[in-house]
């Protein structure tokens, strides 16, 4: 139970609907949405949109999505909308010109946007309302204005020196030389009108016509091999979720290249630990967490990719012998020596989870990438360009090296967790490479401690990049004691770790519970 004496939130209950969001502009627009009878997924597709405006160094429409959705409490079904690589990407080319990775800021690292066409086909499953409504919030803010919030204003200003790079960008995101300060109106007049073709005519205004020819001329200025024809073949995919049991529940997550496969492989061997018997959040259950997570880092470098070019199977990943071999390597006390470098690091995403009164869940996660994506701006339609390719290897040997029409491994991963075939948490974490290990916190904090929910997502967090475990300011001196204790080298992280949004299905009460992560500027909603 949260101590009231001390400054923070209490969760939100509501018994009909709920939204939890990054953006309190983006919950709004989504509650509205549900007050007007629209189903979770139109709440979603609102608010994702309004965020894709007004969070622009989060996401936007020239990025990807995924999501799980269990339609009126049923089963779980999983939507990967990421884009793929140009047709004509060539990593023996890159290889040539001297490149041996690709760097976020390049124009190799764009790859298709997959988000709009995702928006449209979620839609067309489990939507009610017109698209063109769902779309009005966005346009409303694109064209009028949004004030800038506090940790929009933060991320904006660490961008700059990226925004400051091409004149178009500059332009847009630096108005007067200078990023917009908290409380400051920002417009995005020519992705409004963007949007407004998009409520017209569908995703066909987007991928093919005027505004493709656009973007495709943007990206062959800077050198890019993308074609209209690689934009007119854009196309989501709904695939099976993958899944493990933890403790009595199902965890579910959307299949490769989505990286949710390290989240269950993190939970499969935190499993065979004893953590209710240890302090949340104390050395000893942090050491675990940060052991195992490793281990479930180091597998999904080696081996997560696009599902058709994966050399070891999901089955193999996720068998309970596997994990129990790997458990072997962890002792309580130390620290392991051998795992070496990692290349993980941080960046930042949107995420938004809606349930509404027929108990659809929606868990939805949209993103460019890096802040401000690869900041690449097509000026004639307000299109930022993600930078997902950067994950590709152009190690030749490697199965996530770059390949035409290629899918990266991809880092946003949204959760969903069933009992007894009934949803019971809609949930994600943000913050890059952190969201496998986040997301294992979140389950692992919630059913072996049975923290409170908002607890579960203020709770500081710690971050293994390899060698070195990034900690929150607020991890308390004891525990950062205990963890160099056990060998670990500690580094207080410059930003803090990710957020999270969950929103928790209590079946027996007929209620909702949510959660929103103090980290963002966002809220929970419900009535």
């Amino acid at each position: 139970m949260r101590d009231f004496h001390f400054p923070g939130r209490s969760a939100v209950h509501a018994m009909q609907a709920m939204v939890a969001t990054s953006h309190p502009l983006a919950t709004e627009a989504a509650m509205q949405v549900l007050r007007e009878g629209g189903t979770a997924m139109d709440a979603a597709i609102a608010g994702s949109a309004v965020m894709a405006v007004v969070e622009p160094q989060m996401t936007g429409i020239g990025g990807d999505c995924f999501a799980l959705v269990t339609p009126n409490g049923g089963e779980v079904m999983a939507f990967n909308g990421s884009g793929r690589a140009p047709a004509a990407a060539s990593a023996d080319r890159l290889r040539e010109q001297g490149f041996t990775d690709i760097p976020v800021d390049s124009i190799h690292a764009v790859t298709l946007p997959g988000a709009i066409d995702g928006w449209f086909r979620l839609h067309d499953r489990f939507g009610r309302l017109d698209m063109a409504r769902l779309l009005q919030p966005a346009i409303g803010y694109a064209r009028n204005g949004y004030p800038v919030h506090a940790r929009v204003a933060r991320d904006w200003q660490k961008a700059k020196a990226r925004l400051a790079q091409r004149d178009a960008t500059r332009a847009l995101f630096l108005p007067g030389g200078d990023c917009p300060t908290e409380g400051a109106i920002h417009r995005q007049d020519r992705l409004a009108e963007t949007l407004e073709i998009i409520a017209a005519k569908g995703p066909r205004g987007f991928y093919e016509g005027p505004v493709a020819e656009a973007m495709v001329r943007t990206l062959h200025a800077q050198g890019g091999v993308h074609t209209a024809t690689d934009f007119a073949e854009v196309a989501g995919d709904f695939v099976t979720p993958i899944s493990t049991d933890y403790r009595g529940r199902t965890v579910h997550q959307v299949p490769p290249n989505n990286q949710g496969l390290t989240a269950l492989m993190t939970l499969n061997l935190l499993e065979g630990f004893d953590l209710p018997s240890l302090i949340p959040g104390s050395a000893e259950a942090l050491h675990l967490e940060i052991e195992t997570a490793r281990l479930a880092y180091a597998m999904r470098n080696r081996h997560i990719t696009d599902a058709d070019d994966m050399k070891v199977s999901v089955e193999q990943i996720l068998s309970k012998s596997w994990a129990d071999e790997l458990r072997a390597r962890i002792t309580s006390d130390r620290a392991m020596t051998d795992i070496g470098p990692l290349g993980l690091g941080t960046s930042d995403t949107v995420y938004m989870t809606v349930v509404d009164r027929d108990m659809n869940a929606v868990s939805f996660i949209n993103s460019i990438f890096d802040s401000f994506g690869s900041g690449i701006l097509c000026q004639e339609t307000g299109v930022l360009f993600q930078n997902r390719g950067h994950s590709f290897s152009l190690d030749p040997d490697h199965p996530n090296v770059l390949a035409p029409g290629k899918r990266p491994m991809h880092t946003i991963m949204p959760g969903m967790v069933t009992q007894q075939g009934k949803p019971v948490l809609s949930f994600g974490v943000m913050g890059g490479d952190y969201q496998p290990l986040g997301q294992a916190r979140v389950i692992s904090n919630l059913f072996d401690h049975g923290l409170d929910l908002q607890g579960v997502l203020d709770a500081p967090r710690v971050f293994p990049l390899g060698d070195v475990v990034e900690v929150e300011h607020s991890v308390p001196t004891d525990v950062l004691r205990g963890l160099m204790g056990k060998g670990h080298t500690l580094r207080l992280a410059e930003d803090p770790l990710g957020g999270a949004q969950a929103i928790r299905i209590d079946h027996a009460r007929g209620t909702l519970v949510g959660a929103s992560d103090p980290r963002k500027d966002g809220y929970v909603a419900g009535y």
